[in-house]
């Protein structure tokens, strides 16, 4: 294998690295800026990869921020924990206390919060990119309410257990997902009608989970109010292998579609004469980011903001065209872990739900980002 590298990735000084054919989007521009570096890698075999660096050490700086907030979150505690000894006792060297601590207690959590987090981080990534709007995410399109509804209803109608109400929150997330795909298709599923059936599904759901809460005791509703919190507290290894499960799955199959969506940025004309099978490309990337958060928020409650941030994020860190789906899913991670641990070491002795902290610190992005939106006349 040997690599040559281009500045423009064509060998043709001063040439972008891609057109800005599609116009801005999400307030970044679709085409990379002149002058972008890129690396292309070429096989013995022919193949080429062509590797934008700055999105490679974006990737690699958030790479390494999860795995040091993973490292953190898992030596924080009532039993207090260096970074080398984490490291010690996760290859093996550690005290039996220490292996019991870091193996049953706070790995299965901080697991969690990293599969949860790049499952959002992808999902939301995934809807802003077919709806072309910052705004579109399962936050505000009803999935995640629509899993609240699964979830409530196992739980307050039928008193169900944890793996039951996970389960009825993955089922209440399709049906939600389905729904949406049937009231939004009219010769193929559209972003602003998209988005306009998904707020409006929102909202009705909201209202179904607001009456399940009157009509359940007060035991099942304080069970469903921390539920719908979202929360990574007591998780444990029966949740990290089905979730772990669906994310091997699922977000290859995502990966794949970067590809393709990054060419239905151009719109669907363009994107067609290139060889895309938009509809076909529009519905799998949407059902794989409807399994996505369906399975998330089975496994950790419905935690706000997390698939609107995480995406929006990765793309200002990049600066690289289309929709970033790695680079959110790393972001979203840690984002999760991040909060996590900030949700138990910051607030003293109240250690708060880490869905309370991303509803604070999304919401304040939310404003932010409709005032920008406002200003630049895209709302």
């Amino acid at each position: 294998m040997h690599t040559t590298v281009k500045p423009d990735g064509s060998g043709t000084p001063g040439r972008p690295a891609e057109t800005a054919a599609a116009g801005p989007r999400n307030g970044v521009p679709s085409g990379a800026p002149a002058g972008r570096r890129t690396r292309v890698v070429r096989t013995a075999g022919g193949l080429s990869l062509r590797l934008d660096l700055r999105a490679v050490l974006s990737g690699a700086l958030l790479l390494a921020v999860a795995v040091a907030a993973t490292v953190a979150l898992i030596g924080s505690g009532d039993y207090p924990m260096t970074p080398s000894e984490v490291l010690t006792t996760l290859t093996g060297g550690g005290t039996t206390g220490q292996e019991f601590i870091v193996h049953e207690l706070r790995l299965p959590r901080v697991l969690v919060g990293l599969l949860v987090g790049a499952a959002f981080g992808i999902a939301g990534a995934a809807f802003q990119a077919v709806s072309r709007n910052p705004l579109g995410s399962p936050d505000m399109l009803g999935l995640s309410q629509g899993a609240s509804v699964g979830a409530l209803v196992v739980l307050v109608w039928f008193h169900g257990e944890p793996r039951t109400v996970a389960a009825g929150a993955v089922v209440g997330g399709v049906i939600t997902g389905l729904a949406l795909f049937l009231l939004a298709w009219k010769r193929g599923v559209h972003g602003y009608r998209f988005v306009l059936v998904g707020i409006g599904t929102a909202a009705m759901l909201y209202a179904v989970v607001l009456y399940l809460l009157t009509k359940s005791t007060l035991y099942d509703a304080a069970r469903a109010t921390l539920w719908m919190t979202g929360s990574l507290s007591g998780r444990d290894w029966s949740q990290v292998g089905p979730l772990a499960a669906v994310c091997a799955v699922l977000v290859p199959v995502a990966l794949l579609c970067a590809r393709p969506l990054r060419m239905l940025e151009m719109g669907d004309d363009a994107a067609a004469a290139l060889g895309v099978r938009t509809e076909r490309v529009r519905i799998t990337v949407l059902l794989v980011a409807v399994v996505l958060v369906a399975a998330g928020t089975a496994a950790a409650g419905p935690i706000s903001f997390v698939a609107l941030t995480a995406p929006q994020l990765a793309r200002r860190l990049t600066r690289a065209p289309g929709p970033n789906l790695l680079p959110a899913a790393l972001m979203g991670a840690a984002l999760l872990v991040g909060a996590d641990w900030a949700a138990q070491r910051l607030f003293g002795a109240d250690q708060l739900p880490v869905g309370v902290l991303t509803g604070v610190l999304g919401g304040g992005y939310l404003l932010w980002l409709l005032v920008a939106e406002r200003k630049a006349g895209r709302v």
